[in-house]
């Protein structure tokens, strides 16, 4: 089994990269999906209402959204929450680990949680940052959400010399598509 971590910017297009990449024929981790999962969790939204002191009747991530606006430094404690979890959920990932040759893990903070040596391969989608912004505003986020959450991330530079292959993102969904193929001929 070949372990591949796709990893890029916020709204870079990895979680695409990452459908293109798995197909039907491969499972496919995903972090933000784990994190989705969390929050639907009522062990984690007590932890969160307890440590934050919030209101256990509104929207638990968008009362954390708004505080994150207010104050950078609750994504830390936010992180230090979520990050060991999501953790587990990766390594338990698939149950069957030695039936598939490859199995796909996207992961928007793999270098800056230094996971690469958990993976055989490091695929980074890259993509101009204002197209991202775009992107992300247009999928309903906001501009100083986009800002902040984009400042916890290294820069693309730094994740390309960690990475085996870049995908340069800033083209049609057709060139990401070929992009991709091109990698997984290499693996299959």
């Amino acid at each position: 089994m070949i372990k591949i971590g796709i990893t890029g910017s916020i709204a870079s297009g990895k979680s695409t990269a990452s459908k293109f990449f798995a197909g039907k024929k491969y499972p496919l981790f995903s972090a933000d999906k784990s994190v989705i999962n969390l929050y639907k969790k009522n062990f984690f939204k007590k932890k969160l209402i307890k440590k934050f002191n919030l209101n256990k009747n509104k929207n638990i991530k968008n009362e954390i959204k708004k505080l994150i606006v207010h104050d950078k430094k609750i994504i830390k404690e936010v992180e230090k929450m979520v990050h060991p979890l999501v953790r587990k959920d990766m390594t338990n990932f698939p149950k069957n680990k030695n039936l598939f040759k490859l199995v796909f893990f996207e992961i928007p903070l793999l270098v800056e949680n230094k996971l690469s040596n958990f993976f055989d391969i490091v695929v980074f989608v890259n993509t101009h940052k204002k197209i991202r912004i775009k992107r992300f505003i247009k999928n309903g986020g906001n501009h100083k959400i986009f800002l902040i959450l984009n400042k916890r991330q290294f820069s693309p530079n730094k994740k390309a010399q960690v990475s085996h292959h870049v995908i340069n993102n800033n083209k049609s969904l057709k060139n990401l598509k070929n992009s991709v193929k091109n990698i997984l001929n290499l693996y299959e």
